[in-house]
């Protein structure tokens, strides 16, 4: 979704699509005005057991901004992404990326598992991408 979809991301779902009053009491509880961070949409779904694009289906039908984004992609003001391209690669972690790419993207959950398993903050992994010139995509909540 681009800019021009904001106040819209309800579209991008069904229109039977609908969310449980206590999600969406967290979610709503979580925002701040009409934003929520990657962060507490993150722990909105480890607290309920959700999936994350489940709590981001959610966010969606809300028309909730999500922010913030924990790879330094999107939702940052006033430069919207605030990841830069690693100065040096480990061989292990290009290694890892280049494992997990499906369509020549790496999707924003494996991102999140190679940093795990790494041992290492998640913006590093997408700092590696930047400087791999490899798109993170999809994000896992839904967001772009």
């Amino acid at each position: 979704m681009t800019h021009l979809d904001k106040g819209k991301y309800f579209q991008k779902h069904h229109d039977e699509a609908k969310v449980d009053d206590s999600l969406k009491q967290e979610i709503l509880q979580k925002a701040k005005g009409n934003d929520i961070s990657c962060a507490a949409a993150e722990e909105i779904a480890r607290r309920k057991g959700l999936a994350q694009n489940n709590v981001g289906m959610a966010i969606d039908i809300l028309n909730i901004n999500i922010v913030e984004c924990q790879l330094g992609l999107f939702g940052y003001s006033p430069h919207k992404k605030i990841v830069q391209p690693a100065k040096e690669i480990s061989p292990t972690l290009k290694e890892n990326i280049l494992a997990a790419l499906k369509n020549n993207r790496l999707p924003c959950s494996a991102a999140w598992l190679i940093a795990k398993k790494l041992k290492l903050p998640r913006m590093k992994v997408s700092a590696a991408c930047e400087a791999l010139l490899i798109k993170i995509k999809p994000c896992q909540l839904g967001a772009f």
